[in-house]
């Protein structure tokens, strides 16, 4: 599990498709205590070490892992935001992030507003049915609070920091991220699909039942 707050970033030095993913990132404080089979966010999508040598770190990408997400889109040098697994002792700063990816979006727009910025991003509908004004939502493994939405996208408030320490500081319109939605959203509507669906059921009537 993860909390949405970027530890770090690391750039991308290579992506070999074909099967199964290889990518190789750089890393600095991800990489210092990161050991094989460990956990790890890179740009929201929960992924597994399989070497790790203090400044890089190599992970496997299934081929379901690459149509679910916008692994897919990196090349070379691109910025990527890291984040190891939660401790158990860790402050829980941001929201319950999973690192499993409920869809890709694209950045829409992006215009200041004094010093923040309002970022649009557009959603595929499964993550905007589970998204609400004032929510959390996880954009390339950034937790951020929803500011407004509409049947096709969301926006959020992109402070200065945030800005700077992901990467949000490289991203431009048109480019594709990683979405998911807050968990307990899904969780409650699993939970209450029973009950919905008994009062959806048309009333039978008494000659029906006979």
């Amino acid at each position: 599990m993860f909390t949405g707050l970027v530890e770090e970033t690391g750039r991308v030095v290579s992506l070999e498709q074909g099967g199964m993913a290889r990518l190789v990132v750089t890393s600095g404080l991800a990489g210092e205590d990161a050991r094989v089979g460990d956990s790890i966010s890179v740009n929201g999508v929960c992924l597994t070490v399989n070497e790790a040598d203090g400044r890089t770190l190599i992970f496997y990408a299934m081929p379901e892992t690459l149509r679910r997400t916008a692994l897919g889109s990196l090349s070379e040098g691109n910025l990527v935001n890291l984040e190891r697994a939660m401790a158990a002792s860790s402050r829980f700063g941001g929201h319950i992030v999973q690192g499993h990816v409920d869809g890709v979006g694209e950045v829409r727009e992006i215009r200041p507003e004094d010093e923040a910025e309002i970022w649009m991003f557009t959603a595929p509908v499964e993550v905007l049915r589970y998204t609400v004004e004032k929510g959390s939502i996880c954009v390339d493994g950034i937790s951020l609070t929803v500011a407004s939405m509409d049947e096709e996208s969301f926006a959020v408030s992109i402070l200065p920091q945030t800005r700077e320490k992901t990467n949000l500081r490289e991203r431009e319109i048109g480019r594709r991220v990683n979405l998911e939605a807050d968990v307990i959203g899904k969780y409650v509507e699993r939970l209450l699909q029973p009950r919905i669906s008994k009062f959806a059921e048309p009333e039978r009537r008494v000659e029906d039942a006979v």
